[in-house]
């Protein structure tokens, strides 16, 4: 089973990193990859991914480097 694993972004979206599947709600895959990235802004146009739109709106995030 390989490993994945989930890394913030400072002030951007959520690297997803090995082998996954996005799912949507119904099961169905969305993509598979080795390297994902996931909207936390909540102002992308293509979620459940980022679009970079963290940047337009000045999304700031928690997260330490």
């Amino acid at each position: 089973m390989s490993e994945v694993s989930i890394t913030p972004l400072v002030d951007g979206p959520l690297e997803v990193s090995g082998a996954c599947r996005v799912n949507a709600s119904d099961g169905t895959e969305i993509r598979s990859a080795d390297k994902v990235y996931l909207c936390r802004c909540g102002a992308s146009e293509k979620k459940p991914f980022c679009d970079g739109s963290h940047k337009k709106i000045g999304f700031v995030s928690n997260v330490e480097a």
